[in-house]
């Protein structure tokens, strides 16, 4: 043994001896490539009785996928959503190695034992097989192993507690009822089995496409390799090249959809609590939220207004006028969202519509012996529908139908993991019986991740039949990769907590990184009471996080804006009004989402991945690329020292200019929110209302933060707006304007370009502020014309003007 030790060094020792207790467990491990079949796309290899396919799915992208009878199954994703593009290729064979080249990207396969690894075209190595330890199978459990360099950093996984960074961590994805979950939780409500490996600014991504219970170890069991496995289903992964961060996130986000642009008004201040009923409490709240002038545009109706607690129904007791309520909050411009969670009550021969015609149409899940499986949940005993059949999904979603008629604006999916009030498993029993569309049938073993999302899915798809030009809102609490094509979500029960607060930020960019875009949190956490200072602060952060929702559980103290005092609900009015102050540029942020699939909520990391001290940032995130926040969640917190991303960044309160090399250390008191923005950027926004059905009073305010040249800043912004509730954009009925700027020494010129006017937004004329002025203006130009009609604030070294008719081309230009 000491000879051994060595030859080969103790961590490959330690490798090695890992590997032999992993293939003592009963693992059978893939052995010599027997067979080459080339394929048009890639290769299928032959070792032993099982199969692999390594094939080019499209550019920078490749798949791996293994059969080990040889028999692949059916090919069938909930996920995927996009066929094959391969893009051009070349196959070369030797003795040891097979090649598939593509311009972006090497796969490599050794043929004993068969290895695959994956390079850029230069040769450097994004992702390989952990040598002792090729793919393998043990009855119907699957796994790879794959080695981990030192410095690799991973991110991803969904709303995973804890620190972003996944290193050093093992997980299960299995989508469970948490409620109170903490650091060490886990499972949790979603599973989304796709991350970024990120070292030194080279990134990949790796999506498992399994819906099985599945797990993911990156660096636990050893400091060597990482492994991903399931108890079921095929072996079947996507590689993305990348090599930057974005990329990765628009290559996935291609392959498993995209979030579709929501309803202006979703953006705005949502209000929620279980429960606000009876009718006279919910009016109670609208009304003191306009009194008091806050701006807000949502109200949520938790299980209490319904009757029974039986989805889609109302409980006349509490809310005898219910559709004349909705028709006065609407005119108040109130939208209301009402939950609809999955069970059904079980309630034959009451007259309830959706058991009965759930009975007569044969729509619930079913035990394996053929009968309705019954599960306790809030109403009781109930049933659950079989959303892996779409004439099911086609029945739940007309089950809206009255709500929607009686001016319901959206709908929350709770409880959808599926959870069931069962202990310990919480869940439905293993073997229960779900029904395809093609006559095949599948457990619950292969459908419990998926089951929130086909929810979901039913809600949105039936919305979209009831009122086909309105957008859709729903809200889901469970997922699986691919549901934010459907719904946004949120990240469960937390507590009223600092440590909470301080997750509540790792948890949102992860979700972002993992193709979830349209994520928040419940503003003061849901389970407890929070102290005035945490729920205060909790509302700073909220107002830049793509959601922006307040919540509480029965039994707890109020969390409305105005709880705590009048000191207190200044402070919060403040950041829900500079919320609406910033729509502008946040709906410009989520339609780029919607194209990109960039999150609006971003680790620094994603614009900047060179800069590797940010890696391991759990604090501080960007707001879209133009706004840094550093939020306070902490209550012992003295001086908070700032870490600026690379570049001049303004301080938003103050307009003091920075750069990444100086030290910041502050004193943030109860109302501020420590906020920078990109020196280069020109943000859209707007004077405050009271909700997004309000047309502001006044003109687009434009402030463009002037960089000291732009021989190597990027220096420009961008506008995106519609009617906000509808479909036409789809047919070219938008505005979309571009803003760019050039600063040269004398001078700065910023110029306005339409790209497409086909919709007249409510403002004419634009105020511009330019921040970072060197000195009072000798001349100032719109268009040709020299101008008198502006303003220098020597305190904030800033020239205010107002451009008129700005929904055309035009350039200012201003002469120090």
């Amino acid at each position: 043994m000491t000879r051994f030790v060595r030859r080969i060094g103790m961590g490959m020792l330690v490798c090695a001896l890992a590997g032999a207790v992993t293939r003592a467990q009963g693992w059978q491990h893939l052995g010599k490539v027997q067979r080459v079949e080339k394929l048009q796309d890639g290769v299928e290899l032959t070792s032993g009785a099982a199969k692999v396919r390594i094939t080019a799915f499209n550019d920078g992208v490749f798949r791996v996928r293994l059969a080990p009878t040889g028999a692949f199954a059916k090919d069938s994703s909930w996920a995927v959503i996009v066929s094959p593009e391969p893009p051009a290729l070349k196959i070369e064979e030797n003795q040891k190695e097979i090649r598939i080249i593509t311009s972006r990207l090497i796969a490599t396969i050794q043929k004993s034992p068969l290895l695959i690894n994956f390079a850029d075209p230069a040769g450097s190595v994004l992702l390989a097989d952990e040598p002792t330890l090729p793919m393998a199978w043990n009855g119907p459990r699957i796994h790879a192993w794959k080695k981990m360099p030192q410095d690799e950093n991973y991110f991803g996984l969904g709303d995973k507690p804890g620190p972003m960074n996944r290193r050093n961590r093992s997980f299960t994805n299995w989508n469970t009822d948490a409620f109170g979950w903490q650091e060490s939780t886990d499972p949790i409500y979603k599973t989304i089995p796709f991350f970024i490996g990120l070292m030194k600014g080279v990134a990949y991504g790796l999506f498992f496409d399994n819906t099985y219970r599945s797990s993911f170890d990156f660096g636990k069991e050893s400091p060597d390799y990482f492994s991903f496995g399931a108890e079921g289903g095929e072996l079947n992964y996507y590689f993305f090249a990348g090599p930057e961060p974005r990329k990765i996130i628009e290559q996935y986000s291609a392959l498993t959809g995209r979030t579709p642009l929501p309803p202006f008004w979703t953006l705005g201040y949502q209000q929620c609590r279980y429960s606000y009923y009876p009718e006279a409490r919910v009016r109670e709240i609208a009304q003191l939220l306009r009194s008091k002038k806050i701006p807000a545009d949502t109200i949520y109706l938790d299980i209490d207004y319904q009757e029974g607690y039986a989805p889609f129904t109302i409980n006349r007791q509490y809310f005898p006028n219910f559709e004349k309520m909705i028709a006065d909050l609407r005119e108040q411009g109130f939208h209301i969202i009402t939950i609809t969670d999955l069970h059904i009550k079980r309630f034959p021969n009451r007259g309830y519509a959706p058991f009965d015609s759930g009975i007569k149409n044969d729509v619930f899940v079913k035990n394996p012996d053929g009968s309705v499986y019954v599960g306790p949940v809030w109403p009781g005993e109930s049933v659950f529908p079989d959303f892996t059949l779409t004439r099911v999904r086609d029945w739940w979603g007309n089950l809206y139908k009255d709500f929607y008629a009686m001016g319901v604006s959206g709908f929350w999916n709770d409880m959808n993991e599926p959870a069931v009030f069962r202990y310990p498993s919480k869940t439905m029993p293993l073997d229960v019986v779900h029904r395809l569309d093609d006559g095949t049938t599948l457990d619950h073993r292969a459908i419990h991740n998926v089951f929130g999302m086909q929810n979901a899915r039913a809600t949105y798809e039936g919305l979209r039949k009831l009122q086909p030009d309105e957008r859709p809102f729903v809200l889901t609490r469970a997922a699986f990769a691919g549901a934010q094509r459907f719904a946004a979500t949120w990240t469960g029960d937390n507590l009223a907590t600092w440590n909470h607060i301080s997750m509540s930020t790792p948890m949102l960019l992860n979700m972002g990184l993992s193709g979830y875009p349209l994520v928040g949190d419940d503003i003061g956490g849901f389970g407890s009471s929070p102290p005035a200072d945490l729920l205060t602060r909790w509302y700073e952060v909220g107002a830049f996080n793509p959601i922006y929702r307040n919540h509480a559980a029965k039994g707890t103290a109020d969390h409305e804006p105005w709880a705590s005092g009048p000191e207190h609900e200044a402070i919060r009015k403040k950041y829900i009004e500079m919320r609406y102050r910033f729509l502008p540029y946040i709906y410009t942020l989520v339609e780029e989402t919607t194209r990109t699939g960039l999150p609006m909520m971003r680790p620094v990391f994603l614009e900047y991945p060179q800069s590797q001290e940010f890696y391991g940032d759990d604090h501080d995130f960007l707001f879209g690329p133009d706004l840094f926040v550093s939020p306070v969640v902490s209550e012992t917190i003295d001086a908070q020292g700032i870490a600026l991303p690379p570049g001049e960044w303004f301080d938003f309160w103050t307009s003091e200019k920075h750069t990444a090399q100086d030290k910041i250390n502050l004193h943030p008191r109860l109302d501020e929110l420590p906020l920078y923005v990109r020196a280069g950027a020109i943000l859209p926004m707007q004077p405050i209302v009271q909700s997004t059905s309000e047309n502001p009073d006044g003109p687009l305010q434009l402030r463009a933060y002037l960089p000291a040249s732009t021989s190597s800043t990027d220096c420009r912004g961008s506008l995106y707006q519609d009617d906000g509730h509808t479909f036409a954009y789809q047919k070219g009925e938008f505005l979309r304007v571009n803003y760019s700027c050039r600063v040269v020494p004398g001078s700065v010129t910023l110029t306005s370009t339409i790209e497409k006017n086909a919709f007249q937004p409510w403002w004419k004329n634009a105020e511009l502020t330019f921040y970072g002025a060197p000195s009072l203006p000798k001349e100032v130009r719109v268009g040709s014309e020299v101008t008198h009609e502006w303003r220098y604030d020597s305190q904030a070294h800033a020239v205010i003007l107002t451009v008129p008719d700005a929904v055309n081309n035009w350039t200012v230009r201003i002469t120090f």
